[in-house]
Parts: structure tokens; sequence; C-alpha cells
């Protein structure tokens, strides 16, 4: 997990936030997590699910808005 993002609280990009994901779930799976470290990725973890459901959220919205400004179609199908 990148210093940077962990200590300002970054939001990185959806690709890069999934990795950290990633990276997180694999240190919480090692034996050797430390309690306090398990409390800052877990807290961290929840900052990044959130950030990714809501850029989901955001994309679903935006593509709901482009097929319905494509108006019906003219076959009526």
């Amino acid at each position: 997990m990148s210093d940077e993002h962990q200590e300002a609280g970054a939001l990185p990009g959806y690709a890069d936030a999934l990795d950290e994901l990633q990276e997180i779930l694999a240190s919480l799976e090692s034996e050797a997590t430390d309690v306090d470290q398990l409390v800052e990725r877990v807290q961290r973890a929840d900052v990044l699910i959130r950030h990714c459901r809501s850029r989901l959220d955001d994309a679903r919205l935006r593509v709901e808005q482009v097929v319905a400004s494509l108006g019906p179609d003219p076959d009526g199908s």
C-alpha cells in the first residue's frame, strides 16, 4: 500500500483503489499483522470501498443519462 495514499488519505482512481484493496486484503490474510496496523488497514479499506462504490454509482448515472438522451429506439425495440 502506498504510504502517500495512506498518510494523506488520498483517494486514488478506481483501478488504483482496487489494487490497494487487494494489497490490504493480502496483508490482513497474513498472520503477522500487527493489531494497530490491522485497525488502520480496515479503516483505509472502508474508505476505499466507499470511494469505489461512489465511482460506480457515478458511472452508472452517467451511462443512464447518455442512454436516456438517445431517446427511444426508432424501430420500437
